[in-house]
């Protein structure tokens, strides 16, 4: 075989699996612009919760954080709020032990959200819970947070995603952390339930029946904890909800440097599933668990920055060197620019995100950079630093 025919080939297996990438996120993205008319009703019982925020070196945001979840409507006997300080500094802590919490103290050797999980349900014990939320130390909600979740927890969605978005927009980096969480919620959130498949989980801004999360959160082990809860889940065919409506205001990265550390943990995370996700596909159709099979495929996925960037390589220089074969991905190209389009909100359509634009080269590098640099980074904790709220 010739060298030609080899390069033809290649080239129609890599155009094979992008091109499907893109196709996948294009459909989900149009469905994510449906309105689903299934609401909730209200609820026939206010069920206990507890609300838990880890919080590691998080002494700027965490307590305004704690004091905006204190605003909840939601009658004060039927919360608790818990929140697991590990390296913050005394004053920090003072401060919060003067609020209506349980202030849990830890120290660990290797930090995780996963071990302060673990440690505040031994706390807990068997306390009688009904449903537990995950919140990061940084996150704000509104004050019917808790009534909407309730709703839908006594409806019977035993895990509940709701829907996170940027809080800040001060930097070009924070505009493009915003709009990219945005588009993951209309690719693997919005768009997936209203096709009837399970939402992909964001790390925080979630709930889960307190039963269910007591008995397999002792199983979660690595730093992509929310990945390990999706896989749990689906593989027990539970359904994961989305609350559109129900915010969860999340800081963005500001700079290139925390851009770098946070896309190494989530590659980390990624391609630590990679494995899994080509051992158990087969398995998965084979049983009709669409859900966790949905899953498997957008971890065989490329990440959409690595995508776009790829895509955009291998055009120009197709279009450079063999311009008929440069055709068929000048075409994905244009789909994958509409694609991300169509999953923008029209509240961040605006010059600052055009403006923000000129540095998805920058950032596109910084990825790049990481996939050679993820030896061992699943397996340790690497901390995102916040600003004052």
């Amino acid at each position: 075989m010739s060298l030609n025919n080899l390069l033809i080939i290649f080239d129609n297996i890599l155009f094979a699996y992008l091109g499907f990438s893109v196709l996948y996120l294009f459909i989900f993205a149009v469905f994510s612009r449906f309105k689903r008319s299934d609401q909730y009703p209200s609820a026939k019982k206010l069920h206990r919760f507890v609300v838990l925020f880890p919080a590691y070196k998080e002494d700027r945001v965490i307590e305004s954080s704690v004091k905006a979840f204190l605003q909840q409507n939601y009658p004060k006997g039927h919360y608790e709020i818990i929140v697991i300080s590990d390296q913050m500094s005394e004053e920090t802590n003072l401060r919060l032990s003067n609020l209506p919490l349980s202030l849990l103290k830890v120290d660990f050797e290797n930090s995780s959200k996963a071990k302060a999980l673990n440690f505040a349900i031994d706390f807990l014990k068997a306390a009688s819970y009904d449903a537990v939320v995950i919140l990061d130390a940084d996150n704000i909600v509104e004050p019917d947070f808790l009534e909407q979740i309730n709703r839908a927890y006594d409806a019977g969605a035993m895990a509940i995603q709701a829907h996170r978005r940027g809080k800040n927009f001060n930097t070009d980096i924070a505009v493009l952390d915003a709009a990219s969480e945005e588009m993951n919620n209309a690719y693997f959130r919005k768009g997936h339930v209203f096709l009837g498949l399970s939402s992909a989980l964001s790390g925080s801004g979630m709930a889960f029946d307190y039963t269910w999360f007591r008995e397999n959160i002792r199983k979660i082990s690595t730093a992509g904890e929310d990945k390990e809860l999706e896989i749990l889940l689906l593989k027990q065919r539970i359904y994961i909800e989305y609350l559109d409506e129900v915010i969860v205001y999340d800081e963005k990265i500001q700079s290139a440097s925390a851009f770098y550390r946070q896309r190494q943990r989530w590659l980390a995370a990624q391609f630590g599933s990679l494995k899994m996700a080509l051992r158990d596909l087969p398995y998965a159709l084979y049983t009709n668990n669409i859900d966790y099979a949905d899953k498997l495929l957008q971890w065989i996925m490329l990440p959409r920055l690595l995508l776009l960037g790829f895509i955009f390589l291998l055009t120009i220089i197709l279009s450079i060197t063999h311009f008929e074969s440069a055709l068929k991905w000048w075409v994905i190209f244009l789909l994958i620019i509409v694609t991300m389009a169509v999953a923008i909100p029209r509240d961040l359509d605006n010059k600052a995100l055009e403006k923000a634009i000129r540095k998805i080269p920058m950032l596109f590098f910084l990825m790049f950079l990481n996939l050679f640099r993820l030896k061992g980074v699943n397996r340790r904790f690497i901390h995102t630093h916040h600003s004052e709220n």
